[in-house]
């Protein structure tokens, strides 16, 4: 353990640092008489994690050792909609058409927020169809696959990428394959479930524009 102030680093560590919209993981660090609650976890710089901590009994000191261990429940709930905001992704490509990029995202346990370009509102037949397209993959419970490959490869093989994100020589690439082929393949380093039956239903709640040209989906997934 390495401590300053409220944030703490450890030599390893089982959490996701908040990127690319996706919330950091939360839960608790467990010591010799000491308990703490990881609120946040944050990369501030390539290949350092940072864990925002409340100590709750004992104390910490640099070199204790103690377990981690992350708040499964939260976790699905973001990986649920993490993947859901995927299949969206390319639901709305699919109903509004390929000039549809990505301008934004959050993903949290409890909802996912998406910005996207677009012109119009959305019609209640548009978005009545993106639902009925995404649950209907979520129903087939098509596999998520991930794969480590070179850039270049990645962009071969016909991967989205975010406008104006950085990227390293080597990344990850998610993708969602259906009956009929590929729906979805993007650059993604985040946490995902393992098959779209896991997102159990997806729902959006509000759709709105943001600014010219630019339009915000909200939706939830899950069983609630």
């Amino acid at each position: 353990v390495a401590v300053i102030d409220d944030e703490i680093v450890l030599d390893r560590t089982p959490f996701y640092a908040e990127s690319g919209g996706q919330v950091g993981d939360v839960g608790l660090l467990v010591g010799s008489g000491m308990l703490a609650t990881v609120q946040d976890t944050y990369s501030p710089v390539q290949g350092l994690i940072v864990h925002k901590v409340q100590v709750q009994e004992g104390s910490l000191k640099v070199g204790d050792v103690v377990s981690a261990e992350v708040d499964v429940e939260k976790r699905d709930a973001t990986r649920r909609n993490h993947t859901a905001t995927h299949l969206m992704h390319a639901a709305l490509r699919e109903v509004l058409g390929t000039h549809v990029k990505q301008a934004g995202s959050a993903v949290a346990p409890n909802y996912l927020r998406f910005d996207f370009s677009h012109y119009q509102p959305l019609t209640a037949a548009e978005k009545e169809e993106i639902e009925r397209l995404v649950n209907y993959h979520i129903l087939r419970n098509e596999p998520v696959q991930t794969d480590e490959m070179q850039i270049e490869e990645a962009m071969r093989s016909g991967a989205m990428a975010l406008f104006g994100e950085k990227y390293g020589d080597r990344v990850r690439v998610l993708s969602i394959k259906g009956v009929e082929g590929i729906f979805s393949r993007e650059l993604c380093g985040g946490t995902h479930v393992r098959a779209t039956g896991d997102i159990g239903l997806f729902k959006i709640t509000s759709d709105e524009s943001i600014a010219s040209g630019v339009r915000r989906i909200r939706a939830i997934t899950g069983v609630d």
